[in-house]
C-alpha cells in the first residue's frame, strides 16, 4: 500500500492527465448516437464483398430521401390553400352603407342645390330631398358592392413566395361547402375599389335630367372604399393541416422483405434498389438492438474511443512531450475535439443541417495555429474518424474530410496573412467538389444522378472556415496561447516596449536585432517557428532597462560602474536582468510564450567573466557557485534553445579582436560546444544535425555581418 501511495505521488501528474483522457471518453460515448454500429461496410456502385447476405428479421425497404422528396413534391402539386367565406362582414358593411349614403344625400342635396328640381323641391320655404331619387341610387350602389362581396374580397399576402402566389386556385370554404376557385375571379382590395369605381363612371342612369358631373362629384366625395373589406380570409390552422395530412399520406417505404429471404450476393453489384434495401436492414439493425446489447454496445463504443484518445496521448509523449507537461495546452486539444464531435452530434441527432456543412477544416487550422502541422493532422484524423463512425455513409464521410484537412494545412502556410486563409477556403471548397465528384461517379456511374446540393453544402462550409480568425483570438485571450498574427504584432518595433528598449538602452536593443536576425535564419533551416523566435529573441533582454549602463554594450565611455563594486554585486546585477525581464513583461501582459525566452536565454550558465575574476583575486577562498550561476530553466523547445544559442555567439563576437573566417568559425564552434557540454540543450527537442546546421548558419550569417569593405576615398 505504501509503496503504492509512493507511486502516485511520484506519478500524479501523469494520473490526472489519464484520467482527463479518460473522461473524454466517457463525454464523447455519451455524445454519440447510442444505437450500434452494422457489422457491414459498403458504397452504392461498388460490388458486395462479404458472404451472401439474408435477411435476419422481416423489415422495411425504405424510400430514398429523392423518392419521397419528388413524391412530397407531386401531392403537393394538388394542394390548395384554404380560406374562408365571411358572409357577416358583408352584410355588416352593406348595412353601414345605406346608413352613410342617405345621410351624406341630405348633405350633398342641400349644400349643392339651391333650386327646385325633381332632386330638392321647396315646400313651405324648406328644401325636401327627392326620396325616390336617393333610393334609386342608393340601390344601384348598393348592388355593385354586393356584386363584388359575392365574389369575394381575399388578401393572398399570407400565401405568397418571394411576392408571388404559387397557385391558380385556391378552397373557398362557404359555410360547411368547399370548392376551388380560380384566383382570378376574386377581388384584392385594390381591384375591388377600382372595380366599383369604374361601374360608377360607366353605368349611372342617364334616365334623369340632373347633370352627370353632378353625379360624380357626390360619388367622388363618398369614401367607397370604407364599405369594401376583406370577406374570403385565410385559415392557417385548417391550411396547416390539410398540408400535413398530405405529407403524412405518404408512404415512407417501398416493400417488405421477408425473414431469411435473400438480400444480396457476393461479389453482386450494389445498384440503387440493392444499395436502399441494404440501408434500410442497417437502419432497422442500429435501431432495434436489445437492452442488454444495447450496454454492450456502449462499452465497445468506450473502447474504440479511449484508445483513438491513447493515440494522441502516445503521439504526445512520443513527439511533444513540452504539449504534453503544459495542462492547458492538453485540455485545449480534449475541449476542441469534444466541440467537433458536439457539433456533429446535435447536427444529426437534430436533424438541422447536413454533416457536410460543418467546417471539420477548422481543427486542422486552430491547432497548426498553436502546435504545428503534424499534431494538427493527428488530432483532426483521430476527430474524423470517430465521427465518421456514427455519420450515415462513413467512408465517404472520413475520406471527404481528412482530405479537407489536408489541404487546409498544406494551403495555410502564413496564418497571419489574410489572403492565405482566403485561399485556404477556397482550396477546401475545391478539394471537397473534387472528390466528391469522384465518389459520385463511383458510386453512381454517371454525373447526371450526382446529388448537387451537395456543392452549395461544401460552398457554406468553406465560408465557415473564415471564422478560424475570431475563434482563434477568442482561444488566444482565454488559454493564453499566441498566435502568429500575435507575434507579427510583437515584432513590430515600434511596439511601445520595444521603443523603450531602443531609449533607454540603445546597445541592448541593436544586439537583440542582430540575435533575432540570427535566430530567425537558423530557425528557418532547422524546422521551427520563426515568427515566435523572432519575437522572443527581440524582447530576451528587456530587463536590462532597468540598470542599463552595467551592460557593455550600453556603455559610451571608458567608465565601467562595475569597476566599484565587488564580484558578487556585479554578477547578481548582471543575473538580476533575467528577472526583471520576467516582470516587465508580466507587467507588459506579454505571452507566456515570449516570457520563456526571457527565463531562459542564459539557463544555468555562469557569469564566466565575474567568476573567473572572483577565483583570480580570492584563490584561496571558497565560491557560492549559486550568486554566480543564472536560476533556470534551461531552454525547453528549438525555439528558446536557438536564442540562448544566438545570444552567446552575438555577444561574444563583438568582443573579437580579429575578425576573419577562422575566428568566426572558431567562436562558434567554442560557445556552442561549451553550452552543449554544459548540457544546457539537453531539454530541448533538438539534434546533432540540427546542431551542425545551426554552427554553420551562425558563421556564415557572423561573415556577412562583419564582412570588410574596401576603403571609400
Amino acid at each position: 500500500m505504501k509503496k503504492l501511495l509512493q507511486y502516485i505521488s511520484k506519478n500524479i501528474r501523469t494520473i490526472l492527465i489519464l484520467l482527463a483522457f479518460i473522461s473524454t471518453s466517457l463525454l464523447i460515448v455519451y455524445l454519440l448516437p447510442q444505437e450500434g454500429k452494422f457489422m457491414y461496410e459498403y458504397q452504392k456502385g461498388g460490388f458486395w464483398k462479404h458472404e451472401d447476405l439474408t435477411a435476419p428479421f422481416t423489415f422495411p425497404v425504405y424510400k430514398s430521401q429523392t423518392e419521397i422528396n419528388h413524391e412530397r413534391d407531386s401531392v403537393l402539386h394538388g394542394f390548395r390553400p384554404i380560406f374562408n367565406f365571411d358572409s357577416q362582414i358583408s352584410a355588416q358593411r352593406i348595412e353601414e352603407l345605406e346608413e352613410d349614403f342617405s345621410a351624406r344625400w341630405v348633405e350633398f342635396s342641400i349644400s349643392k342645390f339651391r333650386i327646385p328640381s325633381r332632386e330638392v323641391y321647396r315646400n313651405d320655404g324648406r328644401f325636401q330631398v327627392n326620396r325616390q331619387l336617393e333610393q334609386e341610387y342608393r340601390t344601384f350602389l348598393v348592388t355593385i358592392v354586393r356584386d363584388i362581396y359575392r365574389k369575394g374580397i381575399v388578401d393572398l399576402a399570407p400565401v405568397e413566395v418571394n411576392g408571388k402566389v404559387p397557385f391558380d386556385e385556391v378552397t373557398v370554404v362557404r359555410g360547411n361547402v368547399a370548392g376551388n376557385m380560380p384566383i382570378a375571379e376574386l377581388y384584392t382590395p385594390k381591384l375591388a375599389y377600382e372595380h366599383a369605381m369604374d361601374r360608377l363612371s360607366s353605368s349611372i342612369p342617364k334616365k334623369t335630367n340632373l347633370p352627370v358631373r353632378k353625379y360624380e362629384r357626390f360619388f367622388e366625395g363618398f369614401e367607397l372604399n370604407n364599405y369594401l373589406s376583406i370577406n374570403v380570409v385565410y385559415d392557417e390552422v385548417k391550411s396547416i393541416n390539410v398540408r400535413k395530412s398530405l405529407i403524412n399520406s405518404i408512404s415512407l417505404t417501398r416493400g417488405l422483405i421477408q425473414e431469411g429471404q435473400g438480400i444480396i450476393s457476393k461479389g453482386e453489384y450494389i445498384s440503387n434498389d440493392k444499395y436502399m434495401a441494404l440501408e434500410s436492414l442497417r437502419s432497422e439493425y442500429e435501431r432495434n438492438l436489445g437492452s442488454s446489447e444495447r450496454f454492450v454496445v456502449i462499452v465497445g463504443k468506450f473502447i474504440l474511443v479511449l484508445t483513438s484518445l491513447m493515440l494522441i496521448y502516445m503521439f504526445l509523449k512520443s513527439f511533444r512531450k513540452e504539449v504534453l507537461e503544459s495542462n492547458v495546452r492538453v485540455l485545449f486539444i480534449l475541449l476542441i475535439v469534444i466541440l467537433m464531435i458536439l457539433v456533429a452530434s446535435t447536427a444529426l441527432k437534430f436533424n438541422l443541417v447536413s454533416v457536410y456543412l460543418l467546417p471539420f477544416a477548422i481543427l486542422p487550422i486552430v491547432l497548426k495555429t498553436f502546435y504545428d502541422s503534424r499534431l494538427a493532422l493527428f488530432v483532426h484524423v483521430i476527430t474524423v474518424l470517430l465521427v465518421g463512425f456514427f455519420v450515415p455513409n462513413g467512408f465517404e464521410f472520413v475520406f471527404l474530410n481528412v482530405v479537407a484537412g489536408m489541404v487546409a494545412i498544406i494551403s495555410l502556410t502564413d496564418a497571419y496573412r489574410r489572403s492565405k486563409l482566403i485561399v485556404t477556403s477556397l482550396s477546401v471548397i475545391l478539394a471537397y467538389s473534387i472528390i466528391y465528384i469522384g465518389i459520385g461517379m463511383v458510386q453512381e456511374g454517371s454525373l447526371s444522378q450526382i446529388d448537387y446540393r451537395y456543392f452549395s453544402w461544401f460552398g457554406i462550409n468553406g465560408l465557415l472556415i473564415l471564422m478560424s480568425y475570431p475563434l482563434i483570438y477568442m482561444f488566444e485571450k482565454v488559454f493564453g496561447f499566441i498566435s502568429d498574427a500575435t507575434l507579427m504584432e510583437l515584432s513590430d518595433t515600434n511596439q511601445p516596449l520595444l521603443r523603450k528598449l531602443a531609449e533607454l538602452a540603445p546597445g541592448t536593443f541593436q544586439h537583440s536585432l542582430q540575435v533575432a536576425n540570427l535566430a530567425e535564419d537558423a530557425v528557418f533551416h532547422v524546422g521551427g517557428n520563426p515568427l515566435l523566435v523572432r519575437a522572443g529573441a527581440l524582447y530576451h533582454d528587456i530587463g536590462k532597462m532597468e540598470e542599463p549602463m552595467y551592460f557593455i554594450e550600453n556603455q559610451t565611455n571608458t567608465v565601467n560602474p562595475h569597476d566599484h563594486l565587488e564580484f558578487e554585486q556585479s554578477a547578481s546585477i548582471i543575473i538580476s536582468h533575467v528577472v526583471k525581464g520576467i516582470e516587465l513583461a508580466r507587467r507588459n501582459k506579454l505571452p507566456e510564450a515570449i516570457v520563456d525566452f526571457i527565463r531562459t536565454h542564459h539557463g544555468t550558465t555562469m557569469v564566466q567573466y565575474f567568476y573567473k575574476s572572483f577565483l583570480s583575486r580570492y584563490p584561496e577562498v571558497d565560491v557560492d557557485m549559486k550568486k554566480f550561476s543564472y536560476p533556470g530553466p534551461k531552454p525547453m523547445s528549438k525555439e528558446t534553445a536557438i536564442v540562448m544559442m544566438a545570444d552567446s555567439v552575438e555577444a561574444a563576437s563583438r568582443s573579437l579582436k580579429t575578425i576573419t573566417a577562422e575566428t568566426i568559425d572558431k567562436l562558434v564552434d567554442t560557445v556552442i560546444t561549451f553550452q552543449m557540454t554544459d548540457e544546457q540543450y539537453n531539454d530541448a527537442q533538438i539534434t546533432y544535425k540540427d546542431l551542425t546546421t545551426i554552427r554553420d548558419v551562425f558563421k556564415k550569417r557572423l561573415q556577412n555581418i562583419y564582412h570588410v569593405r574596401i576603403s571609400y576615398p
